[in-house]
């Protein structure tokens, strides 16, 4: 039977990059295409699209959010050194970008078998930690220093932190969940997981926002996000192509954060009080001074009383940049749901990750703001924190974190 893709694109269109990438056949209707020369059924648009894995940027990043997540942290075993992280890198690379084109590992688990890429992502990230165990101490970052202690904070650190990162997204949950395991199983013998969390967006189709969505408390999630046509966007989100340290060129920085919500006091909430903590119509994500979704928030207006439209300590006016001086941040966010607590509380909130080129201009300065007087900080709990440099994207014939493993 000759070679096939695992994720063989069931149509001549969408197969390209798929070439190549092939394992022994399989049974079934995959298996029958393969005999037969039968293309089979279309794949749905959400099933065929794909991201390259290689390019200026690592993928994921600007990527538009998918519906499927997962983000896993892993600590290097104690054997494990600089050689060892290199070669680690390598795997995890080619492997990524044989999944991102709808490839097969060599010893693929067969757990989508019949999929297409489904927008597949895979990114990858260095803790504080890492340079610790690889020796690298001279060319950590400084932006890569340990995040403050904020008074909102109730971190778990078995939950914290970690030497790598990675982060998966798709669109199709078997399709999140193999590479997931892939990459799991290639770090064997090297790596350990420390920590996963697993989350979830809005379906493709389901919304006509597709950089925008509703979190779990029903609010419009990530409006005021900077955008990749503004002007400064390249600034505020990547390190410049002569930053420090070199290996970090066209690289950000990933804080993540899994923040839980108090769902139960928060429902108990009339709408228009709601709307009151953030600033913004639960209905359609504008600002309570007007307008719609992506209309600016006027700080000054005021009520018929004289009073402020948008309250004082509002998290629309806390978080605004116009109030931090200028400081922003990429939020690409994934919802989480990890059951019910004895109480009957849902465990559920945000895996909350915002990318920027230095944190202590991004994150920082406004979580610090929040921390002072923010109407949400009463109904969220920040329950894990980790940052990671992210490198920039591997070019072909390059794997991730090159430069600063054998620079």
């Amino acid at each position: 039977m000759p070679e096939i893709s695992r994720r063989r694109l069931l149509t001549t269109t969408g197969a390209a990059g798929a070439a190549g990438l092939a394992v022994g056949g399989a049974g079934g209707a995959l298996g029958h295409s393969a005999a037969t020369g039968d293309p089979g059924p279309d794949l749905a648009t959400v099933g065929r699209t794909s991201v390259a894995f290689h390019g200026t940027h690592q993928p994921g990043i600007t990527t538009p959010m998918q519906a499927r997540g997962h983000l896993a942290a892993f600590d290097l075993v104690p054997d494990a050194g600089r050689r060892e992280a290199a070669a680690l890198l390598r795997r995890w690379s080619a492997l990524a970008a044989d999944l991102m084109a709808g490839g097969t590992p060599e010893t693929d688990t067969g757990v989508a078998l019949d999929a297409g890429p489904a927008s597949l992502t895979v990114t990858f990230g260095f803790g504080h930690s890492f340079f610790d165990a690889t020796g690298l101490t001279a060319v950590r970052p400084a932006a890569l220093d340990p995040l403050p202690d904020f008074s909102s904070d109730a971190l778990d650190p078995d939950r914290s932190n970690g030497d790598l990162w990675v982060q998966i997204g798709a669109d199709d949950a078997l399709v999140a969940f193999h590479a997931l395991r892939t990459i799991q199983r290639a770090a064997a013998g090297t790596a350990d997981v420390r920590w996963t969390m697993s989350g979830f967006n809005r379906s493709p189709g389901a919304t006509a926002r597709p950089m925008t969505t509703r979190n779990l408390m029903g609010q419009v999630d990530g409006t005021n996000n900077p955008a990749p046509g503004d002007a400064d966007f390249d600034e505020r989100i990547f390190v410049p192509s002569d930053g420090d340290p070199a290996w970090m060129a066209h690289g950000s920085y990933a804080v993540v954060r899994r923040i839980r919500m108090l769902l139960d006091p928060w429902e108990d909430l009339s709408a228009a009080e709601q709307e009151r903590v953030i600033g913004r119509r639960k209905s359609d994500g504008a600002p309570l001074t007007g307008g719609s979704e992506t209309s600016p928030v006027d700080l000054d207006a005021v009520d018929g009383d004289g009073r402020p439209v948008i309250a004082a300590d509002a998290h629309v006016r806390v978080t605004s940049p116009d109030t931090n001086g200028g400081a922003a941040m990429l939020r690409r966010p994934f919802s989480y749901h990890d059951g019910f607590g004895e109480d009957g509380s849902p465990d559920a909130g945000l895996l909350f990750i915002a990318w920027q080129a230095d944190p202590l201009k991004g994150f920082v300065p406004v979580q610090r703001k929040l921390d002072r007087g923010d109407a949400l900080s009463e109904y969220i709990r920040h329950e894990a924190s980790a940052l990671f440099a992210v490198p920039g994207g591997a070019a072909q014939g390059e794997y991730v974190g090159q430069r600063l493993l054998e620079g």
